[in-house]
């Protein structure tokens, strides 16, 4: 094998071991963020070239991969729960028109995944109005988004536990519905699903 060729198989060789150590840390530790995920990945693995970094969605299909291996039964009833949390949480909301995204959407929730849910209101006041005369215990938050063209926006938002579960309300301005945020696993606009397919997918 060339020179060439044997250096980029065992760069590949190395993004997949980083890839598989970085999916056990973030199933076995909780950790949700992929950098810090990738981070702590080359640090066990001694690997410090960054070059050799595997992506997000590389990442994110080891995740799936470990989860349907190791753990199909408690992979199933955990995202079967959190989207029944989600959907209760979207009809109490379904004025702001909500739309499920995420790890609980595809899937791939880990014990430490909140349910994300983006909200449509161009005031974030309304929203917590609704949650005041509902007797939930909130919290203000904010998420920073990148959008296409490289833009990238601080988007407010509400947070608080149902259910024993963590939810995040994102609230996008009405028009929002109309441009999804970058998802993070593969920068293409995030797929948002709206509680009847949320609920679709629970019967399936």
């Amino acid at each position: 094998m060339p020179k060439g060729s044997s250096r980029v198989a065992a760069a590949a060789g190395v993004r997949e071991r980083l890839a598989q150590e970085a999916a056990r840390l973030m199933i076995e530790h909780g950790i949700a963020d992929y950098r810090m995920a990738k981070r702590k990945a080359a640090e066990r693995l001694a690997v410090s070239r960054t070059r050799t970094l595997p992506s997000n969605a590389q990442i994110e299909a080891c995740l799936a991969e470990r989860q349907r291996i190791f753990e199909p039964a408690t992979q199933s009833d955990r995202v079967g729960r959190l989207r029944q949390v989600a959907a209760d949480t979207m009809q109490m909301l379904s004025l702001f028109e909500p739309r499920l995204v995420g790890p609980v959407l595809s899937g791939t929730a880990t014990s430490n995944s909140p349910i994300e849910l983006h909200l449509f209101a161009d005031a974030p006041e309304s929203v917590a109005g609704v949650l005041a005369r509902a007797g939930i215990d909130y919290e203000e938050c904010q998420r920073r988004y990148r959008f296409s063209g490289r833009r990238v926006e601080l988007v407010p938002g509400f947070s608080f536990v149902s259910a024993g579960e963590r939810i995040l309300l994102i609230v996008f301005a009405e028009n929002g519905l109309r441009e999804a945020p970058l998802s993070p696993v593969d920068q293409r606009p995030m797929e948002r699903a709206a509680n009847a397919r949320v609920r679709a997918l629970l019967v399936e």
